[in-house]
């Protein structure tokens, strides 16, 4: 009797599934996309309706055939590659390749968790391919490409004199999200820092109990930072009508000297405000990624990797393997009637019907940001595996993500927390104190989970006026004794620079990307090295800020927040079976042909400098280079660095020395690259750049990049030559699957692309690369 064919993209989710579906089944994987656009060419007919000319990716042909013989023995075939875009677009590529006989039927089937209740429920409600979601990832893996393969060339020669790599890329998204970085470093670098002084005092009442309070008025006028560090004369009298400054310690000291002869400090005002706060929704790709950052110290690539093995299936012991967490890639916070049920059924037997709110908690996005495919929100598959309950089974770091998981989304289903905020108003003639103090009259929520928030950088007088508890009773008209006065010095600072997980939520608040592209688009960037990451901050590159530079220059009108966000947006109305593929593709790329025809006209040229003639890009065994037109008459070529070494400029960190406080610079050296201070060799300041992984080897040091003797690349130990350690390959901070180990090497062969292995188990882990994100490089 012939087998159902169920087809599926990853191998260890292939395992899971077929042990939920038994003996009457055969479960094979794809392994990620079976076709692509040619890497040597286009590939796309601009001329006749942006067809795509896909071909079988290379060391995929005996795949496919194996699927192809399966396929023709079976009475059934059911593709159930992932439930987005990109697996819609691999099941097409799957019905196109296949030739299905007379009396067998092809299926679409939707997991949008691994278990065998959400198996079997999948199974019995099959689909046909959905073609709007396929038109929808065609049209983005086109514009892709033609943004790609059409901007990088003029990378090349407008950059090639201030670069020594020849694998310039533009993206789509990936420039959009290079520009905001350097758009935030153009801030950081104009800033203008101020000084200013804040007054403290130390208030004692006759029971012994002690709060903080800072100075907030001075006759009536507002102790205030000026709004602007450099004002007119017009301007500043403005200001000081309504405000007082204490921009210098000379000024701060003037009125420290007026508070310390004051005797009397009276409570002239206590007011209480009964507030409530609301749980978080549960998690979608960008908060879970956001939260794991801020939470765990997780990168992004990190925690998509543990939350896909979570969803495809971990090995429970007696229980067989099972899907712990929903699909992983959503920007939807909805959630079923079936675990809204059992969530309400837990909160209200573990913690009591006080934290049971009356109706489930609803969550909408913002109207502007289109949900992805009306998936569910990330949340464990059953409330039954506990994290205490699946600990044994996980290791420390899926266990970490689970637990955030969980708890995120219990307590979304939970009641508010009710606050009360006291704001304390103390007086002394022309002076006025203020203290702020919250209590939580019932935690609600926050019983199980509270969410961290981003640190702005910012100055909030309520927060640094802010007492973990204000003693009880205070009143109108109460004495206090002032038991200490301070005065501080601070600085403004300039806008922070973007980390992985807020440069996330920054493309997502714009609509810029998709839960499928998010963690590639910031390791893109980094890849390129266009961006350094330096204490978990991502800084441009010299190489990064030419780019920017060079795409806002030529194409600002495409490298541009608001036209990538639309294009979104109408890649949205195409999966809705709003707008058809060729009239978005025809809308984007006439402007576009216009935009690239004046940069081709007016781009330099690069001359020969022995016959006068231009140079051009070929490509060679080792590479691109540059060669002479007029060959063979002129034999003249040139390698990108021989040209980038006559041009090299100093490339800086933005930070400053530790040492004398002069800028930082990133220099070669003989083991490497490193930071180094600008005054050299007058300030010897050093500090190595880390890959966030430390030496498995002392457990002290961390692992940097040096280069040996023969120039070629490998990574050591920071604390050599105290600490031997070596590897050729680089070392990626994500664990090991196995948990054999707390990092994986990066590799890459033929067959299999780029994939992660374990140094220590030989655990590999082949990573689903979405179509659309690997075309950003090109």
């Amino acid at each position: 009797m012939s087998k159902n064919l169920v087809l599926v993209e990853s191998p260890s989710k292939a395992k899971t599934i077929n042990k939920y579906l038994g003996r009457d089944y055969h479960v094979e994987a794809t392994v990620g996309h079976i076709r692509n656009l040619p890497k040597s060419k286009l590939g796309v007919d601009t001329e006749h309706n942006f067809e795509p000319q896909y071909m079988t990716i290379r060391g995929k042909g005996d795949l496919i055939k194996k699927i192809k013989s399966l396929a023709s023995k079976s009475s059934k075939i059911f593709i159930a590659t992932d439930p987005d875009r990109e697996g819609e677009a691999i099941a097409q590529d799957i019905v196109d390749i296949l030739t299905i006989p007379p009396n067998a039927s092809v299926h679409r089937v939707l997991f949008n968790e691994i278990t065998k209740n959400g198996v079997t429920k999948a199974m019995k409600a099959p689909r046909d391919v959905d073609g709007y979601l396929v038109s929808s990832q065609r049209a983005r893996r086109v514009m892709d490409r033609i943004i790609g393969y059409k901007i990088s060339p003029f990378l090349w020669k407008a950059i090639i004199e201030t670069s020594g790599s020849s694998s310039l890329s533009a993206g789509r998204v990936q420039s959009i999200a290079l520009k905001i970085i350097c758009d935030r470093e153009a801030e950081i670098e104009k800033f203008v820092t101020t000084e200013y002084w804040s007054l403290w005092a130390i208030f004692e009442t006759d029971k012994g109990e002690k709060f903080k309070a800072k100075l907030f008025k001075v006759s009536d006028k507002e102790l205030k930072l000026p709004p602007k560090p450099v004002m007119t004369e017009e301007e500043w009298k403005q200001f000081l009508v309504k405000h007082i400054a204490a921009g210098t310690e000379k000024e701060a000291a003037e009125l420290f000297d007026r508070l310390k002869s004051k005797k009397d400090f009276i409570i002239s005002n206590v007011t209480k405000k009964q507030t409530k706060r609301n749980p978080s929704a549960p998690f979608i790709t960008s908060s879970l990624q956001a939260e794991a950052s801020r939470r765990l110290r997780m990168r992004p690539k990190q925690t998509m990797l543990l939350a896909q093995k979570l969803y495809e299936g971990i090995d429970m012991g007696s229980e067989g393997t099972v899907g712990l967490i929903t699909y992983m890639r959503t920007d939807s916070t909805r959630l079923s009637e079936d675990i809204l049920s059992e969530a309400r059924d837990y909160i209200k037997t573990t913690y009591g019907e006080n934290y049971l709110p009356p109706t489930p908690n609803v969550y909408d996005k913002k109207k502007d940001i289109k949900v992805q495919d009306a998936h569910e929100a990330i949340r464990p598959t059953s409330l039954k595996y506990t994290p205490e309950f699946v600990k044994p089974f996980l290791d420390r770091s899926s266990y970490n993500l689970y637990e955030l998981v969980w708890k995120r989304f219990v307590s979304s289903q939970m009641t508010q927390a009710l606050l009360e905020v006291t704001v304390i108003e103390i007086q002394a003639d022309e002076f006025i104190f203020k203290a702020y103090g919250t209590a939580v009259n019932f935690n609600g929520f926050m019983q199980v989970y509270e969410e961290i928030l981003e640190a702005t950088g910012k100055e909030d007088d309520k927060e640094e006026a802010k007492n973990e508890t204000i003693p009880l009773g205070l009143e109108k008209d109460q004495k206090l004794k002032l038991d200490d006065l301070q005065k501080a010095q601070h600085f403004t600072k300039p806008p922070a620079r973007f980390t992985e997980s807020s440069l996330i939520k920054e493309l997502e608040s714009n609509g810029i990307g998709r839960p499928s592209t998010y963690s590639m688009i910031v390791s893109t960037i980094q890849d390129r090295k266009y961006v350094d990451m330096i204490e978990r901050k991502l800084n441009p590159t010299i190489l990064g800020k030419k780019v920017n530079e060079v795409l806002v220059k030529n194409f600002s009108d495409i490298i541009a927040v608001d036209f990538t966000a639309r294009m979104e947006g109408e890649l949205d109305l195409i999966a809705q079976g709003e707008r058809d593929y060729v009239s978005v593709l025809n809308e984007f790329y006439s402007p576009f042909a216009e935009a690239l025809k004046k940069v081709e006209d007016n781009i330099e040229k690069i001359s020969c400098d022995l016959c006068g003639h231009e140079m051009i890009m070929k490509m060679g065994r080792f590479g691109k280079f540059l060669a002479c037109s007029n060959y063979p008459d002129c034999k003249n070529i040139k390698s990108f660095k021989d040209i980038y070494q006559q041009n090299q400029e100093p490339e800086y960190t933005g930070e400053t020395c530790e040492k004398c406080g002069s800028r930082t610079v990133f220099r070669n050296g003989k083991f490497g690259r490193f930071i180094g201070c600008e005054k050299y060799p007058e300030c010897d300041y050093v500090k190595n750049i880390t890959l966030d992984v430390k030496c498995p080897k002392c457990k002290d040091g961390d692992v940097v990049e040096r280069k040996s003797k023969r120039n070629k690349l490998f990574y050591g130990c920071s604390k050599y030559p105290n600490c031997d350690f070596v590897a050729w390959y680089k070392p990626i901070p994500e664990p090991c699957p196995e948990g054999d180990s707390p990092y994986m090497e990066q590799r890459y062969s033929v067959k299999k692309g780029n994939y992660l292995r374990c140094p220590v188990c030989s655990a590999e882990v082949t990573k689903k690369e979405p179509e659309a994100e690997v075309e950003e490089d090109e």
